[in-house]
């Protein structure tokens, strides 16, 4: 049986010309574990979240159903908000099982796999079994003291109890049939012998303090992928986009990046591909308020295409660098040669790309050894004034 299921638009911005990221949720939970991470991607990339069967604002199943039939139904739910369309997938747990059956079951459709605090295969298929029968018989209340051993760091419990009480609360309200029958979906899946046959780009992104998904299950998930790598986030437990959404965004950004990257280096790229490559590619950097500004027609305009098709569409796209590493680069030139308009430009753009106000500090006080105290002055005081234009800017948003 294919369940019916519901999306969910994590951001409150309108579709427009960008790639679609499809994200999915952990057993237990809603799409609301992927809030924060939406939100820092919000303005690269179009995302639909989904919720399982009796879990958010999904309803409850008919019947039982396994995981290819529940990527079955993720991939009717993006047509029905797209058709046709292909896609990236990231997803937490069961969430990232039903991107790894969606992937082999339309690879035509994923641009780039994440499964995040997941696995080829959970464990003992008897202990789903046993689990199901537990909620069907307590309810899901019963699964609570586990999730407060599992889901999340010690650390994390402390800092953020409002945050951890609302998951468990979430829980709680966890249809007793949906989550049964994911546990028993669970309990019969298995794409061990399956994910050699990936050809996609795979991110296995896992926590260090994971005892579901522990970190040598996420790098061994990556090395049965031809194009697989992993990234194990330190003092992290289950619920990665919930404990730690800079990180994962931060992750899944340079990922589908690359994936875009390398899709346009492999085929025959004609100057117009280059050039959209090159224009998504600037957009996600600089921002589209930046970008419709410059765009301009008449005088000027063939050298904006001229840097859109080479600076972006050649260099920015490369896979060799991520977009951190890139701006730690660009911002070191523009400080050397004294590039000052261009500099304010990229200290914004570093901020997107994932750079702390910190670690723009530390680029300036490493060039002004090499490139001069003068010079690193200059940098700083144009770094003061981008950062309280967007302290100013983020205020006005808040009171709006």
């Amino acid at each position: 049986m294919i369940p019916r299921l519901v999306a969910t638009a994590p951001t409150c911005r309108p579709p427009g010309h960008r790639e679609l990221l499809v994200l999915g949720p952990s057993l237990g939970t809603s799409a609301a574990i992927w809030q924060t991470v939406a939100e820092l991607l919000g303005d690269r990339y179009d995302m639909l979240a989904w919720d399982l069967p009796g879990h958010g604002g999904s309803p409850s199943p008919d019947g039982a159903f396994d995981l290819g039939e529940l990527a079955d139904a993720v991939l009717a739910l993006v047509d029905s908000h797209d058709p046709g369309v292909a896609f990236h997938y990231a997803g937490d747990s069961v969430g990232g099982a039903v991107g790894a059956e969606l992937a082999l079951r339309a690879p035509d459709r994923v641009r780039s796999l994440a499964m995040v605090c997941s696995a080829a295969r959970f464990g003992d298929p008897g202990v789903w079994r046993d689990r199901a029968a537990t909620v069907r018989a307590q309810g899901t209340t019963a699964m609570i003291p586990g999730a407060k051993q599992r889901w999340l760091s010690n650390h994390f419990l402390v800092r953020s109890p409002a945050v951890a009480e609302d998951l468990f609360a979430g829980l709680a309200s966890v249809s007793d049939a949906g989550y049964a029958a994911v546990c028993e979906a669970l309990a019969g899946y298995d794409v061990r012998d399956r994910l050699p046959s990936l050809q996609i780009p795979f991110l296995a992104v896992g926590g260090e303090l994971d005892v579901v998904c522990p970190p040598r299950e996420v790098r061994a998930l990556a090395d049965a992928v031809p194009q697989g790598r992993h990234e194990v986030l330190a003092g992290v437990a289950h619920l990665a986009p919930v404990e730690a959404p800079h990180l994962v965004a931060a992750a899944l950004a340079d990922h589908c990046a690359a994936a875009t990257a390398r899709a346009v280096r492999s085929a025959t790229v004609t100057a117009r591909q280059r050039y959209d490559a090159g224009m998504a590619v600037r957009r996600q950097v600089l921002g589209d308020a930046h970008v419709d500004r410059a765009t301009v027609r008449g005088f000027g305009s063939d050298f904006q295409e001229f840097i859109t098709r080479t600076a972006w569409g050649d260099v920015w796209t490369g896979t060799e660098l991520t977009r951190r590493e890139r701006s730690i680069a660009v911002l070191t030139a523009l400080l050397a040669l004294g590039h000052w308009n261009e500099f304010a430009m990229h200290v914004r753009a570093a901020l997107r790309n994932g750079l702390g106000r910190d670690e723009i500090e530390a680029v300036l006080m490493q060039s002004a050894i090499y490139c001069g105290v003068p010079a690193a002055n200059a940098a700083f005081g144009i770094a003061r004034r981008v950062f309280a234009e967007i302290d100013a800017e983020e205020g006005k948003n808040a009171d709006a």
